[in-house]
Formats: C-alpha cells, structure tokens, sequence
C-alpha cells in the first residue's frame, strides 16, 4: 500500500509523570501559516509555547454572492488546565468575544493580547471588534489516544494496512485516494492533504488526526457504501455519508467557502453517530436527506451532540428534502426519515435570505417522505444575521422535490433557548388534508428570557401560542402543544 510521508516532525510535547499534558503541532514543509493572530499555550503557569496560526476560507455572502474572506484557524491538545494567549496582529482590540457564549469565556484583555483559561476540550471563535470574517478558529483538542506510537512511525513499512501523512503538505495523486477495508489513516498534526479520501465500498476504516484534508472543491472525506467507519478529529471542508452503516464522527471540524459547501450530509444511511463536531459552512451544515439521485434508501437512528454550528448561508440544521418521489404505496413505499436527535448543541449564526431556506432548526418534508420521531433537545441560538428559529413545512419545491412530502409526525423541541433580534416570523405549515404536520411539542421553550408556554402569564385566551413566540401556526398543523 502507498505511503504518504515527508521527515517526521515529532509534535512538541509535554509530559508530566508519562502522561502527555500538551501537544503543539508545528506546521509540516510547505503548509500554509498566516500572521493575522499570535497563539501561545502553556500548562499549570509553565513555560508559554507557540501554536502554529493557518489561513481557513470562509464564506461572506453580499448581494447574493459568496465572497470569499480568509480568517484564521489554531490547533492543540492537552489534558487538564491550559492557559491561552492571543495576539490580535490585524487589528487593535477595541472589543472581543469567545463563542459559544455558553462556554461563558471572558478573556483578560491587555492591548491587544487576549488571556485565557481552558478546563476541558472547546471548538472556539475568538472575534476582535465583531468581525466574524476574520476570526480566529481556536480548537483545543483532548489528547489524541490514536496517533501511531513513535515505534510504528519508524517501521511504517511493517505496518500494511497504515496510511500515515507527516506533518507538511501532500498532493494525492489524481487529487484522490481510496481507502479500502480495514484500513487506518493518520493525518499528523501540521499536516495538509490536498485531495480526498474516498471510502467507498469499503469496512471497517478509521481515520485519524489533527491534519487537514481539502480538495480544491468539495469533500475532503466522502464515505459511500460503506460499514464501521470512524473519522476523529481532523479538519475537512465537506464530509458526506451516503448509503452507509454504522458511521462515527467525532471532533472533525468542517469549514467550507464556496456554493453548495454544505458540511456533514447524511443521504439513505442509518446508525449515524457526530459527537463534538465544528461545522462553519457555505451552505447547510449538517442535513438528513433520503433517495436522490444514484442514492436509494431511507435514513434511521442519526445522533448529533455536543457540537457547534454556524451556518454563513441556508441552515444549521436541515431535515427531508429529498427522497423517492415516485413512491406511490405498497409496492414503492415511501422513504422514512426517523429517529433523529439533536442534543446539546450551540448553532452560532444564520445568514439566508431566502424565505424558502431559512430555519435554524428546519424540516421539510418533500419527494413522499415520511418524516417522524425528531428530537431536538438543549439547543442553545444565539443571535443570528437573518433566519427563522423553526421551519417545519411539508412543501413541494419545484427546485428540488418532485413532489411534496407526506408528513411530520412527533416533533419535540425540548429545552431550546434563543437570545437575539435577527429572526424572522418562524413557520409551522402542512400542505393539505393528506399532507399534515401532527405532534409538535416545544417543552421548555425560551426565548429572550421569557418561557413560551400554553399557559404562560399574559398571554390572552384568544391568540395562539406560537403568537407569543413568533411563529406562524399555519393550515394542516395538529397538536401543537408548549409546556
């Protein structure tokens, strides 16, 4: 099997008592670095350490165009308590912010260098005077358990089925590489893959690191097929799964700039597991399609938790919109979308002006599916630039469906909290009376501060509750309830 490596740069570790405290990847020969931030890190008030500072594409969408801006994006691990430093180079700090805000991170600000502690792993912004275009994407990893030992690295010959790509920069040939079964690769930390890796057809794959793995448009990890695979804790512009079973995500951050960059699509799989992933997209950041195109099927028992979302255009989070439209009854049987969760997640902005593709948390059954058992459970929005909080809608986009879908049933939206001013009237709509949106339940519904029930305080008898909330409760809707 090929190998990809350059001279190893040995990351710069800190150990206490054998256990690693802090790791530091300095960038490979060839990669890419960028002076607009200075980041240092050091543990338990130790000797400070530099941490190299990448340019990241990111989308800035004016007068219906993306337009591409460059921001920054820093990486490192450890284990315990660490101390962050910033070095705002680009500008005076007038003001900063660290989002999420729930992470509730208030730097020390002296000039323009920012302080900070850190007590466990966070996916950041860091942002000087609101500039989001041109932020600092901080992500402080755990301790990564999976890179190769020193040993291995020395006898990779020995090792078949590792794919191991050193710290510097690599073009893939044919800007393309596939993975087959039972195979692991490891993207060291410094590292740049130009190119993508495709497990296609393929079982049992992991894919490991700190790297970061771009083509010049598109997935930097595509998954089609497949069974038992594991993608942990890189950096990639899009990573789809399609057809797949048993897929696991955890820690991988994807940014994306161009049209179309949606993150993390599921189409036609089941057993779908992101934990801790960081999507900043130009387009949907995590979606739960059925049939399209070469893609058949149906989609069950997907889970996305502790993460962080922030969509530059369209949705964070987008449910329904593709399936098998021909489906017409027993003998071509609708495709289902079921037993989706949502949980414990920060959605950090939307940006769409298109009516038709707003909402925060947004499902739109169209093509005959059958959407059911959706979960979405402590969200926390903050101020987004134009959206809706909620769009739930059978529709039949003429764009994208070929039909409408054919319901929504057992919603809960459970524990969310949105604190801002940029939303627009959200919208709960069936299509007609064979076409219905039934079991909708908000529990623990905040918004502003102020808890949006049935019988909240105030609230006359005669209006509806959604009115309170801002949400338009339209035709071919039953059983919306707020507790």
């Amino acid at each position: 099997m090929s190998r990809f490596t350059l001279p190893l740069l040995t990351a710069t570790l800190f150990a206490m008592q054998s256990q690693a405290e802090l790791v530091t990847y300095p960038a490979g020969p060839g990669v890419e670095t960028i002076s607009d931030f200075s980041v240092r890190v050091r543990q338990d008030g130790g000797q400070w350490t530099p941490v190299a500072v990448y340019p990241v594409k990111v989308d800035h969408v004016s007068n219906a165009k993306h337009n591409v801006e460059t921001a920054s994006m820093a990486y490192f691990d450890f284990d315990g308590i660490v101390d962050v430093e910033v070095v705002s180079n680009r500008e005076k700090v007038d003001s900063s912010r660290i989002r999420p805000l729930s992470c509730n991170i208030t730097p020390d600000v002296s000039g323009d260098t920012l302080t900070f502690s850190l007590s466990e792993p966070r996916n950041l912004s860091i942002e000087v005077n609101g500039d989001i275009f041109h932020n600092l994407h901080l992500f402080a990893n755990p301790i990564d358990a999976n890179r190769p030992s020193a040993k291995v690295l020395k006898n990779l010959k020995k090792h078949k089925n590792l794919i191991y790509f050193a710290p510097g920069s690599h073009n893939l040939p044919g800007d393309t590489l596939h993975i087959p079964s039972n195979t692991t690769v490891y993207i060291d930390g410094g590292a740049y893959v130009h190119g993508e890796l495709k497990v296609h057809g393929s079982e049992n794959v992991n894919i490991y690191g700190r790297g970061e793995v771009h083509p010049v448009r598109g997935a930097g990890v595509s998954n089609v097929k497949s069974k038992n695979v594991t993608v942990d804790g890189i950096i990639v512009t899009q990573l789809p799964v399609i057809m797949c079973d048993s897929v696991t995500v955890t820690n991988v951050k994807s940014i994306s700039s161009y049209g179309w960059g949606d993150g993390m699509n599921v189409y036609c799989s089941k057993n779908v597991w992101y934990d801790r992933v960081f999507c900043r997209n130009s387009d949907d950041c995590t979606t739960v399609y059925a049939s399209r195109g070469d893609s058949r099927g149906s989609c069950d028992n997907i889970l996305m938790e502790n993460s962080t979302l922030w969509a530059d255009v369209a949705h964070p989070i987008f449910i329904g919109l593709h399936g098998s439209a021909m489906a017409i009854g027993v003998d071509a049987p609708a495709d289902t979308i079921s037993n989706l969760t949502y949980r414990n997640i920060d959605i950090l902005d939307q940006a769409e002006k298109q009516l038709d593709y707003q909402g925060c948390l947004a499902i739109n059954a169209g093509d005959n599916n059958v959407v059911r058992d959706i979960t979405f459970d402590n969200i926390r929005i903050e101020d987004f630039r134009e959206g809706q909080l909620v769009n739930f809608r059978i529709f039949f986009n003429k764009k994208y469906c070929a039909a409408p879908g054919q319901c929504i049933n057992n919603v809960l939206i459970k524990d969310v909290t949105y604190n801002g001013s940029g939303e627009n009237i959200s919208i709960i709509s069936g299509y007609d009376n064979d076409h219905k949106v039934a079991g909708i339940k908000f529990e623990n519904l905040t918004i502003n501060g102020v808890k949006i029930a049935d019988d909240m305080p105030g609230k006359p008898g005669w209006y509806k509750t959604g009115d309170m909330a801002g949400i338009y409760i339209g035709e071919h809707v039953e059983n919306v309830t707020f507790k």
